[in-house]
């Protein structure tokens, strides 16, 4: 039994120290390996996948070289929102070739930067000439792409675990451009001279985030080469590097492990977070490699070298890319001849221009988004992933007379829960001031449990939340206490239950018994919480739960019986 509650003491952030997990088997990590999937869709506000609109190509304009083509344009990934793009073609020979997705990294110029330590124009042409069909676009905010900025969502710096409405709908840069990730590979796909088997995606820095995130979660994605990003002590320090939830219990480098065994070369360099790779990551990748017997699917390129994707780098992927996915012989490094970049105004869709018709604005974008996500029916498991919950397997006691300290052994947290011995089915009560305020709810003669839930009562500790980026790593104080009702009906694990809750608890009663894959009673009448985006954000902030259906998803999973009194039906978790 952990001595403090270790929600408290350890509050991670984007610069803690990671250590990679021992899996014991190829069928352990492919359990973890499907939780994480469905986490980072969960986050990223994509699971399940909204249906996909129609993709409209706009051109602006085609160069065309001897050896490649490069076309500027728009691509409309939902209706009424643009992202900028180029794509490079080979020129004067016949495919069908490979597709190479090109998410940028935070580089002033974005697709078009070009410069010694980075250039996604010399990547594109140069992969053109070899042979495959490659397509760059805009980060949210960069370039052509400039219907919402790069940094929304998120709260001011030093607001921490403040709520903002966009995350209560998992509306988040990262979230908008793991969408533009899928729909570029949509597009590529469209193509009639890109092979659908043979795709890859490849980015550095902010871009190398992209490409492992879009790699862990869309299997077409065959070979990534994700570039001075995978890093066990730096997760990630801008805006669409993190989304609530995303992170909860791992990081960078499990994450990009989702990948294998497809072939995947990590790019490091000595002068950046990657500067360990060779001593600490990529031995920790390796380990997953092995437990599919496909070592050699997995390399590592390392430079002394900035935070880059320079020319060495390139090189280096132009030759793993070709053996992958051309067939070509490893040989090394493929030379990268001196290569001539168009100008802004051709390579930029938008110089000159105004946006195409129907181009919606900010809000108008958001609202879209959440229209996209309207439809779905709700799930307890759903509900789940976006309280960061569980329904625990084990649950550890510890019983001084009427006090029991309950925790689960892998989480090290401390629910604390007096017992009122008595007779009749288990009546848990919870109220916002803790146990000792619940003592007189108790009826006469009946056997009570008072939960002091997360952060109340005599449990309340002061908590670091300062970091912008808080709730990518941490759950809120509202889902935790969600959580240890959850915990305490999963330690009682007994029929008819009643769930009392009381004032402001009753918001978390109500979702714990939404979320229980045990039948219970609930009595928690919810007052003026109506379930809109400023109750959410004033009583009970969970970022997610919008978008998981808000509290018309938790009535519908409860019968959708009267507020107040409801019985959830007996069901095994969806």
């Amino acid at each position: 039994m952990p001595v403090r509650d270790r929600r408290i003491t350890y509050t991670p952030n984007t610069d803690t120290h990671y250590t990679m997990p021992v899996y014991k088997d190829l069928a352990e990590w492919q359990r973890r390996s499907a939780q994480i999937r469905e986490q980072i869709l969960t986050a990223s506000g994509l699971n399940p996948m909204p249906p996909k609109p129609p993709l409209r190509r706009i051109v602006y304009k085609t160069i065309e070289h001897d050896d490649y083509i490069i076309e500027t344009m728009l691509l409309e990934t939902l209706p009424g929102y643009f992202v900028g793009g180029n794509l490079y073609r080979p020129n004067g020979r016949k495919g069908p070739f490979p597709g190479v997705a090109l998410p940028h990294g935070h580089f002033s110029n974005g697709r078009i930067e070009n410069q010694v330590n980075v250039s996604t124009p010399a990547l594109g042409i140069n992969l053109a000439r070899l042979g495959f069909v490659a397509f760059a676009w805009d980060m949210v905010g960069y370039n052509d792409t400039l219907q919402t900025p790069h940094d929304f969502g998120w709260p001011a710096k030093g607001q921490g675990a403040r709520g903002t409405r966009e995350l209560l709908w998992s509306f988040t840069p990262l979230a908008l451009q793991g969408w533009n990730a899928i729909r570029a590979i949509d597009f590529l796909l469209t193509l009639p001279d890109v092979d659908r088997e043979r795709i890859a995606a490849t980015g550095p820095s902010g871009g190398g985030t992209q490409t492992f995130l879009l790699s862990a979660v869309d299997p077409r994605v065959k070979v990534a080469v994700p570039v001075n990003m995978i890093s066990a002590s730096m997760q990630g320090g801008a805006e669409c590097e993190s989304a609530p939830n995303l992170r909860l219990e791992t990081f960078n480098v499990e994450i990009a492990a989702l990948i294998a065994p497809r072939p995947m070369l990590m790019i490091s360099a000595s002068g950046d977070w990657t500067r360990n790779t060779p001593r600490e990551e990529y031995p920790a990748m390796s380990t997953i490699y092995e437990l599919f017997r496909k070592p050699s699917n997995l390399e590592l390129a390392h430079f002394d070298a900035p935070h880059n994707y320079n020319k060495a780098s390139r090189e280096t992927a132009y030759r793993f890319l070709a053996k992958h996915l051309l067939g070509r012989p490893d040989n090394g490094p493929i030379p990268e001849p001196p290569t001539q970049v168009e100008s802004a105004n051709d390579m930029l869709a938008l110089r000159g221009r105004g946006m195409p018709e129907g181009a919606l604005q900010y809000d108008q974008v958001f609202a879209r988004w959440r229209e996209m996500l309207a439809t779905e029916k709700p799930t307890k498991t759903r509900l789940m992933q976006a309280l960061g919950a569980e329904w625990p397997s084990e649950v550890v006691s510890e019983v001084d007379g009427e006090r029991v300290v309950l925790s689960r052994p892998k989480a090290a947290d401390r629910v604390n829960v007096i017992h009122v011995a008595g007779a009749g089915a288990p009546l848990v009560i919870v109220h916002p001031d803790g146990a000792e305020a619940a003592r007189s709810l108790v009826p006469a003669g009946r056997e009570a449990y008072l939960v002091t839930a997360f952060e109340t009562g005599k449990a309340v500790e002061p908590r670091n939340t300062s970091d912008r980026y808080f709730v990518g790593f941490n759950r809120t104080d509202d889902a935790n206490r969600v959580q240890d009702i959850l915990t305490t009906l999963a330690w009682l694990n007994r029929p008819g239950i009643e769930l009392k809750g009381v004032g402001k608890a009753a918001i978390w009663c109500t979702f714990a018994a939404a979320a229980s894959p045990v039948e219970v009673r609930l009595d928690a009448p919810l007052g003026s919480f109506g379930g809109t985006d400023d109750d959410f954000l004033r009583e009970f902030y969970v970022p997610g739960i919008q978008r998981a259906g808000g509290l018309a998803a938790a009535q519908a999973l409860l019968g959708g019986g009267a507020p107040g009194v409801t019985t959830t039906q007996p069901a095994a978790r969806q």
